[in-house]
């Protein structure tokens, strides 16, 4: 792209882009953190925008990144150009961000880092860096980057917010990278005719005949690299000299205009370029090396590089635009690539950079070597230490199509089908799958294979599709590997569980399966919840639950290693709930969440965060509850789905009383592409909208919704806390002879649990469907054993229900007590529709509440959902640092926002925080 001649400097035709990029700088300057994705085609002048922002940026320390294609699979590449020079501020990151980014680049030993701690570390680096002078991170090609520097950098631009830094992408489309999807982004489309041609009358100047001229502004449209290179090879004057389209795309045509040129370079010439093109670092000592490995006269042959406009020399050897390299590439024949490859891999020191040299051999291989492909095995492996989970695959790949051997290549290819799931690229394992099912397989490889493809099923379709293979592999792969077999079965019966009803008669086999399993004499814990949970599908409640009771204490009592609860405590939870174990559910759902945190185990944290914040509601602390959804938010943001954050507002909106807000929450559950192979969606929303209908006193729709929730009661944990819904709404209606059978249920479950919150609850449903002659002594038990259960917000309803009950029979001192004492608690948890049922009724009794103008988080209304996130942490002791490390923030962004939250409080400091808002919300 040429300058335009104006004194400011701007890019010609471009002055709306550069403006753009101008306040970006500014409000970096300002301590306004921003991100900016510039997408279009090639050519069409990203690069040239992203050569502005780096001279405009006065005053900044400047930082660049390049992807290139042939690093797409080599992890954290990105990710090196970004730190290396920040190298020297590792040691004031904090210890465990210190060390994943360490580890991540293979500078110390240690578990792989999770990749979102590396995030972390990332832009603490940034933050600290911004503190001396404003940061600005310059990203070519943003499209050729690794998957983790990719994602990682989508992750700290999205938290850029008080540092003095820009993140400033460049990227092709179409098909942009789908973590930079939510960035900001500026569509750069083909210039003006004006301007574009003013910028070909700068290199043709009166040369071109006039139908020419006007056939490459025609074809260019608007792009400026075409408008610069189309006309290189058209003869002057000449109108019998056409540009030639052969149908081809744009980019080809362009790229087919550098190859002529590179075609016209001496052989020594073409040589380095091809070399440079296969080697992304553009090392400029590195390609001496290996130029001489050639036979090169390196220096002549750069110059004659540089003086045909291909590649720059300044420390760097940089392509005029990626058409060149891609040119330089494919106009190669395969021996001269695999020449090229050999001698970039002899000049490469294998202690320095192992992997790219691996790479380069893998590359230089003319047909399948063993030697190669073990030494990518190995590099794979190194990989997963340093958390590249995405290189590992592609080594793995690499390896399987470089073994001779069918058998070993069926090893590997499966091999490099889990790691690929694991990165979250489905089709690509699914492939490699079907690589591996074609070769001669043990029977312990193929039961692995059907539990990869399970998995797989499970993750990008549904837990239905997924649940047959799961149970099949369990099946197979008991006689040889009993643990991995457990974990397949645990994974199965979760499948079953949330697939509920879809799942066919798939729930039963799976509890037939593992009933059948050979159980030691001394079962383990695992053995125990899995065994109860079987037996109470396949023989009813009664029949398993000693067995899971068994299991709840083992896991509540004892000092789990992190892999075994971040791998059975989901389930665990989910079976407290089944229980009515109210304790072990607290219990282990808050230890469930924190070890989570603290291990950085994002695919286990969103699950952690919904089991912990149902667990709140239930015992009334909906403000708790809200802050754990904001969190299971913030997760969804940095992973990419909001499916559980999704889930997790299904579980608390539907209490506050606000129509508009659930019902939305309840219709985006149900339209969720993700969610529509699982059963539970139409227990979970029935239960919610029955929840909400309830408090709004519409008891016809709160009975149909509740019917729907309780339909499937297997799934049981919210389908029988639906039956209870179901009771409330025909209790109300004056339908209980409708509800009998759940009713039953219930106390048949209570009876066999045994816990307070159990037969409480069965005391309660008793209370409104059963006999008068005992309904008073029911709802007094119901509310002694709620409350010593802990589940406060049903004490809380027990004690609106026994009000209502006790106005209707005439008993209106008794009521006015109840009924003011459920008034206050429901006020207080914030469950704003079930306390206004409450004041109306205290009104029918003759006590006159005032109507509530907002809930009971009035007093902090103004705060936004993170600065309450934060402001409630800050008042729990947390540090800035800690804070920052559970929201995925900087210690900076931190303190930016406790700074307004003490502004909007009225406060100085954060030891006031926790006297304020117990003010506020007196």
């Amino acid at each position: 792209m040429q300058r335009s001649g104006e004194a400011s400097g701007r890019l010609l035709g471009r002055r709306r882009e550069c403006a753009v990029v101008d306040d970006l700088l500014q409000a970096a300057r300002d301590g306004q953190g921003a991100s900016m994705v510039l997408r279009g085609e090639p050519g069409i002048g990203k690069s040239a925008l992203i050569e502005f922002a780096r001279a405009s940026a006065q005053g900044f320390r400047v930082i660049s990144v390049a992807g290139v294609e042939a690093e797409t699979e080599l992890a954290f590449g990105g990710l090196h150009q970004l730190c290396a020079p920040l190298l020297d501020r590792f040691a004031q990151l904090p210890a465990p961000q210190r060390a994943a980014l360490e580890i991540a680049f293979g500078m110390s030993a240690g578990s792989p880092p999770d990749r979102f701690l590396v995030g972390l570390a990332v832009l603490s680096l940034l933050g600290d860096a911004a503190q001396d002078e404003p940061v600005i991170c310059l990203v070519d090609d943003a499209q050729w980057l690794d998957e983790i520097s990719a994602q990682t950098l989508a992750f700290v631009a999205r938290r850029l917010v008080a540092e003095r830094a820009v993140l400033l992408f460049a990227e092709r489309v179409p098909a942009p990278r789908a973590y930079f999807e939510r960035l900001p982004a500026l569509q750069i489309v083909g210039l003006a005719d004006h301007d574009a041609r003013a910028l070909l009358q700068t290199v043709a100047p009166g040369q071109l005949d006039i139908r020419v001229r006007e056939q490459i502004l025609a074809e260019a449209r608007g792009n400026p690299l075409a408008i610069l290179e189309l006309p290189r090879d058209r003869t002057p004057l000449s109108a019998a000299d056409p540009v030639g389209t052969g149908g081809q795309p744009l980019a080809s045509r362009i790229e087919t205009g550098f190859l002529h040129r590179i075609g016209n370079l001496a052989p020594a010439t073409r040589q380095l370029l091809l070399v440079a093109a296969a080697e992304p670092v553009g090392d400029a000592a590195l390609l001496q090396r290996a130029g001489e490995r050639m036979g090169i006269d390196v220096d002549e042959a750069a110059r004659e590089a540089e003086n045909a406009g291909l590649v720059t020399r300044r420390g760097m050897v940089r392509f005029r635009h990626p058409l060149v390299r891609s040119a330089a590439y494919r106009g190669a024949t395969p021996q001269e690539r695999r020449r090229a490859h050999q001698a970039l891999a002899d000049a490469i020191d294998p202690a320095q950079d192992p992997d790219r040299r691996l790479w380069h051999l893998a590359s230089a291989a003319p047909e399948p070597a063993e030697s190669v492909a073990t030494q990518m095995e190995q590099a794979a492996s190194r990989s997963m230490e340093r958390g590249g989970v995405a290189a590992a695959a592609a080594f793995l790949d690499r390896a399987s199509r470089l073994t001779p051997d069918p058998a070993q290549r069926g090893k590997r290819a499966l091999a490099a089908a889990q790691a690929k799931s694991q990165a979250g690229a489905y089709d690509e394992a699914l492939e490699l799958l079907d690589i591996a099912s074609l070769s001669p397989l043990s029977a312990y490889d193929e039961a692995r294979t059907d539990l990869v493809r399970g998995r797989l099923q499970f993750f990008s379709r549904s837990a239905a599709k997924g649940l047959p293979l799961l149970l099949s592999a369990a099946g197979r792969l008991e006689r040889f590997d009993p643990k991995l077999a457990k974990e397949t079965y645990r994974d199965a019966m979760y499948a079953a569980l949330t697939a509920g009803k879809l799942a066919g008669g798939s729930i039963e086999q799976v509890a037939s399966a593992v009933l059948n399993t050979t159980i030691s004499s001394e079962p383990t814990r695992a053995d125990l919840l899995l065994v109860g949970l079987s037996r109470v599908i396949a023989d009813g409640y009664a029949a398993g639950l000693p067995q899971i009771q068994r299991a709840l204490t083992s896991y509540r009592t004892a000092a789990l290693p992190p892999d075994e609860a971040l791998g059975w405590l989901p389930l665990v939870c989910r079976v407290a709930h089944n229980a009515w174990d109210f304790d072990t559910w607290s219990s282990l759902s808050g230890s469930l969440v924190e070890l989570a945190r603290g291990t950085g185990a994002l695919s286990v944290l969103p699950s952690a965060l919904l089991l912990r914040l149902s667990n709140r509601v239930f015992a009334g602390e909906l403000a708790v509850a809200d802050a754990l959804v904001s969190e299971a938010a913030n997760v969804g943001d940095v992973t990419g789905s909001n499916v559980l954050a999704h889930y997790a507002a299904l579980v608390v909106d539907p209490w506050k009383g606000r129509e508009s807000q659930a019902l939305r929450t309840i219709q985006t559950v149900t339209d969720d592409f993700l969610l529509r192979g699982e059963g539970k969606v139409s227990t979970a929303t029935g239960w919610a909208a029955a929840v909400l209908y309830n408090g709004l006193g519409r008891y016809d729709e709160a009975f149909d919704a509740a019917r729907r929730g309780a339909s499937y009661p297997t799934e049981m944990g919210l389908s029988s806390s639906a039956m209870v819904e179901l009771v409330w709404a025909a209790a109300h209606l004056g339908r209980p002879g409708d509800v009998i059978a759940e009713a039953r249920r219930v106390v048949e479950m209570a009876a066999a649990s045994g816990t307070d919150w159990a037969l409480g609850t069965a005391a309660l449903v008793t209370a409104m469907v059963g006999n008068e002659r005992d309904t008073d002594g029911r709802y007094r038990e119901a509310i002694e054993r709620l409350e010593r259960g802990g589940t406060r917000m049903f004490v809380a309803r027990a004690h609106l229900s026994y009000g209502e009950w006790l106005r209707r029979s005439g008993r209106r001192s008794e009521a006015r007590r109840n009924l003011d004492l459920a008034h206050r608690m429901l006020s207080t948890f914030g469950a704003a529709a079930f306390a206004e049922r409450a004041r109306q009724e205290l009104a029918a009794v003759g006590v006159q509440m005032p109507k509530p103008s907002q809930d009971a988080s009035a007093g902090v209304v103004d705060l936004t959902q993170q600065e309450a996130r934060i402001a409630q942490l800050a008042a729990d002791g947390l540090t800035n640092p800690e804070i920052g490390a559970q929201l995925f923030l900087s210690a900076h962004t931190v303190e930016w926002h406790l700074r307004k939250v003490f502004s909007k409080l009225g406060i100085s400091s954060r030891k006031d925080i926790g006297a304020r808002f117990a003010d506020l919300q007196a």
